[in-house]
């Protein structure tokens, strides 16, 4: 089993920062699983925008340049910089994984996700 828990989110204003961690648990847990960062906006659809394997990093055009992931395999965490956040920004953010060595572009193929952080900015 594993089990993902998103912290780090909150309210801010445009132009501001959060960093948003994910605690990676559970039996046989491999630090080198993929962990994705998903997020979904109030009345659209969920969407990977960032992802960490062990064979590199992928970052959504929406947020390239302003977002960055990050991994910390000795405390098995996995993070989310986010930086001059904009109100499209705002959904709620979960970190994903498939225990897969690499990234996987399918939403459908993640099992194991956490309860997901809100983010919310203010214009």
């Amino acid at each position: 089993q594993v089990r993902l828990v998103e912290s780090g989110g909150g309210s801010v204003q445009a132009g501001g920062s959060l960093r948003l961690s994910c605690l990676i648990t559970g039996s046989n847990v491999d630090d080198m699983y993929a962990i994705a960062w998903v997020r979904q906006a109030p009345g659209k659809e969920r969407e990977i925008i960032s992802c960490i394997s062990m064979v590199g990093t992928s970052i959504a055009d929406s947020v390239k340049g302003r977002f960055s992931i990050s991994r910390d395999k000795g405390k098995s965490m996995v993070y989310l910089q986010m930086n001059s956040l904009k109100p499209e920004d705002t959904a709620l953010y979960y970190c994903a994984t498939d225990r897969a060595a690499v990234c996987n572009g399918d939403l459908g193929e993640y099992y194991y996700w956490g309860q997901g952080t809100q983010v919310t900015v203010a214009s």
